[in-house]
C-alpha cells in the first residue's frame, strides 16, 4: 500500500483499540460494582433521641443477624461517619445539637435479596425509625447504561473493522491499476491469478500489520495516560473500570486480526479483479 492508506489503517486500529478497551473496562467495572453493591443494603435509623436510636440500632442488628441469608452486619463507626460528612460540613461535622443518623450495612444472599420486602417489614417492626436503602435498586439504571455503552463499543469495533476492510479493497484496486502492465506481462509468462494475488496480499498484510502495531502502540499510550488520570481522581466507580490481564491480551491480538482481515479482503479483491481482466 502506498500514500496515506497505511496511516488510515493505523488510525482505524487506534480507534478500534480504544473502543475495545472502553467496552471491556465497562464490563469489568459493572461486574465489580455488581459484586460489591448488588447484594448489599444500608439501614438508616433517623432518631433524635440518642437512647432510642441506640436501642433501635441494637434491635436491627439482632434482627438481621438472625435472618436467614443475611451475611456480615456492621454498623458504621462515628469516625467513618465524620469522614463521610467532612466534604460537606467540614472536619467539625454537624455538631452535638444535630443528630446524625445511624447507618448499618448488611450483605444479602441472592435468595435473601429476593425477599427484601419481608426483611424490610421485619426491620420496620423492631425499629420504626429505620429506612432500608437497597443498593441494587439505584445500581440498576447505572447497569443498564453500562450495558448500552458496551453494545455501543462493540458496534464501533465492528464498524472500524468494516471501514478497514473497505480501505484495503480501495488500496488493492489502486495497486492493481498502478501495476496493470506488469500484471499483463506476468500473465504472458504463465503466472496464475492466485500467484499474482499472493504477491499483493503479502505486501498488504505486512503493511496492515505494521500500521496496526503503530495504532496499537499509540492507543496503549493513551490508555495508560488516562488510567493515571483516573487513579488521581480517587473515584471508586471509575477505579473499578480497569483492564485485567486477559483484556490486554485481546488488545494485543487486534493488529494480527486486522492483518488477517486485510489479507482476506486483498485476496478476494485481487482475484476478482484479475478474473475480470481476462
Amino acid at each position: 500500500m502506498a500514500g496515506p492508506m497505511p496511516w488510515v489503517i493505523a488510525i482505524m486500529m487506534f480507534l478500534t483499540v480504544l473502543a475495545a478497551a472502553a467496552g471491556m473496562s465497562l464490563a469489568v467495572g459493572a461486574h465489580t460494582l455488581g459484586n460489591q453493591l448488588g447484594g448489599r443494603i444500608t439501614v438508616q435509623i433517623v432518631e433524635a433521641s440518642p437512647d432510642a436510636r441506640e436501642a433501635q440500632v441494637a434491635a436491627v442488628i439482632t434482627e438481621l443477624n438472625r435472618t436467614q441469608g443475611v451475611g456480615a452486619v456492621s454498623r458504621m463507626s462515628e469516625a467513618d461517619m465524620a469522614r463521610l460528612l467532612a466534604p460537606w460540613f467540614g472536619a467539625e461535622g454537624l455538631g452535638p445539637d444535630i443528630p446524625v443518623p445511624a447507618l448499618i450495612d448488611a450483605e444479602l444472599s441472592p435468595a435473601a435479596h429476593a425477599r427484601i420486602d419481608r426483611i424490610a417489614a421485619a426491620v420496620a417492626h423492631v425499629a420504626p425509625a429505620a429506612k432500608i436503602d437497597d443498593h441494587a435498586a439505584w445500581l440498576a439504571p447505572l447497569a443498564g447504561l453500562v450495558r448500552s455503552l458496551e453494545w455501543l463499543a462493540l458496534a464501533l469495533v465492528l464498524l472500524m473493522a468494516l471501514a478497514t476492510g473497505c480501505a484495503v479493497v480501495l488500496a488493492s484496486r489502486a495497486a492493481l491499476n498502478t501495476h496493470r502492465q506488469v500484471i499483463d506481462v506476468m500473465h504472458l509468462m504463465g503466472a496464475t491469478d492466485i500467484q499474482i494475488a499472493r504477491l499483493f496480499q503479502r505486501r498488504i498484510a505486512l503493511d496492515a500489520l505494521f500500521s496496526g502495531l503503530v495504532g496499537l502502540a499509540v492507543a496503549v499510550l493513551v490508555i495508560l495516560l488516562l488510567g493515571e488520570r483516573v487513579e488521581g481522581l480517587g473515584s471508586e466507580l471509575l477505579g473499578s473500570m480497569s483492564l485485567p490481564v486477559y483484556a490486554w491480551g485481546i488488545l494485543t491480538m487486534l493488529p494480527i486480526a486486522g492483518a488477517l482481515l486485510a489479507t482476506v479482503a486483498a485476496r478476494l479483491t485481487v482475484v476478482g479483479a484479475l478474473r475480470r481482466m481476462l
